[in-house]
């Protein structure tokens, strides 16, 4: 029987929307409708009547994933009542709508009802098309949570490396030594009391082992050291210009001030996490140095682990796998990670790796084994390697939901053959 393609450009007032067969080569109609409930109602009443006239036996949704714009109604299609004809429905990425564009022998205006088209052309492709939408009350909290929390890690890093421009300007030389980290209480106290390098190259030992210590809240092994370290930066400083010391100054104020503020709401947000029934309940708990905030990032996104065959389909899935690179007898040897697959995933798989190898004996072997062997980037590049050897963990242990044994022998499941 046929099949229904519906191709739908997603914008945030009104979504235009285009009917065509299951190869999209003939178009049976196009439709707008108003991004809200009533919209939603009257695309699923033309949804049907167009399986009916043409008498589909499937139907085919494809929505961009244009930000949270396409969220409600995909959210929607899944759990409306179904007719006679069975409706899938996908977000489809931005880029492999983009792709599909590119392929056509001439230009095409770029219209919304023109993208709707385009849309549905994606869908006539199986092999292209991600896993359906679908959405569980298990994870649904879940992914709300760890996907705020990594929106804070992103703002914490940007500030981070704000603050760190001023603070070269402010003081270089002590930005430079090696004796005092800056992403210490003791070098934010330090830098907050201080206006200017002058200030700290004229103020006097005791005075900068105090302010040291007070912001270390007294767990500096070695105070005067560092204090003595730290004055000879400044006195090695360049001197900004009289102008810049004081709006220099606050600017390195307000960031330290928006840090503090963005650490309080980590925090209360990864004690919310933990609060989860699906953080504090499941196998991911058993490995040693993943927590119940990486075991809810890795759940929520991977769902339900029976939508992978394998470990390499979820790999692939959060974007940890490195595409052969290859022209006739000539193979690169150095290739990219592909990164086109789920971020959030791929973040929470990354960070939960640097805490296992710290904690984990093979782990940490395979970790010390990829950065030595590495010649450039050094630790990026064993850690998503790890990353990629913990994600056959992962993918282990929710299938057969058993508790992590170091000394477990895995044998790997090959899909038989099509």
């Amino acid at each position: 029987m046929e099949t229904l393609l519906v191709g739908m450009d997603v914008s945030r007032r009104q979504h235009h929307v285009g009917f065509t067969n299951g190869d999209a080569t003939q178009r049976w109609g196009r439709l707008i409708v108003p991004n809200d409930a009533v919209g939603a109602q009257r695309l699923a009443t033309a949804i049907a009547e167009q399986a009916q006239i043409h008498a589909c036996g499937a139907v085919r949704i494809g929505l961009e994933a244009t930000g949270v714009y396409a969220w409600h109604l995909a959210l929607w299609l899944t759990q409306h009542p179904r007719a006679e004809s069975p409706w899938t429905v996908y977000l489809l990425q931005p880029r492999t709508v983009h792709r599909v564009t590119q392929a056509r022998p001439s230009k095409a205006a770029k219209t919304d009802a023109q993208d709707s088209w385009n849309v549905a052309a994606v869908l006539s492709h199986p092999a292209w098309l991600p896993r359906p939408f679908s959405l569980t009350e298990r994870t649904l909290a879940l992914r709300a949570l760890t996907r705020h929390r990594h929106h804070l890690i992103r703002q914490v890093t940007r500030l981070k490396n704000y603050v760190a421009s001023y603070l070269f300007l402010k003081a270089n030389g002590v930005v430079l030594q090696e004796t005092l980290d800056l992403h210490t209480r003791a070098a934010e106290a330090l830098l907050l009391e201080y206006q200017t390098v002058e200030d700290i190259a004229a103020a006097t030992l005791t005075d900068l082992v105090t302010c040291l210590q007070t912001g270390a809240r007294g767990h500096l092994a070695d105070p005067t050291t560092a204090a003595r370290a730290v004055q000879q930066a400044a006195r090695d400083s360049f001197r900004l210009p009289g102008v810049l010391k004081e709006p220099v100054h606050q600017i390195v104020s307000w960031t330290f001030q928006d840090l503090r503020h963005l650490a309080v709401q980590l925090t209360q947000v990864e004690q919310r996490i933990a609060r989860e029934p699906g953080a504090r309940d499941n196998r991911l708990l058993t490995v040693p140095g993943i927590g119940p905030v990486f075991a809810a990032g890795i759940l929520a996104e991977v769902g339900d682990i029976r939508a992978f065959p394998d470990d390499d389909q979820l790999a692939q899935f959060a974007g940890l796998t490195w595409p052969p690179v290859q022209s006739g007898t000539w193979t690169a040897t150095d290739v990219s990670l592909a990164r086109t697959g789920n971020g959030y995933l791929r973040h929470y798989l990354v960070e939960a790796a640097n805490s296992v190898r710290r904690h984990d004996a093979t782990y940490a072997a395979f970790y010390a084994r990829k950065y030595h062997t590495s010649t450039q980037h050094a630790h990026k590049r064993a850690l998503v390697l790890t990353a990629r050897k913990l994600t056959r963990l992962v993918f282990a242990l929710l299938r057969d939901d058993r508790a992590y044994d170091p000394t477990h022998q895995s044998v790997r499941r090959s899909r038989p053959r099509p």
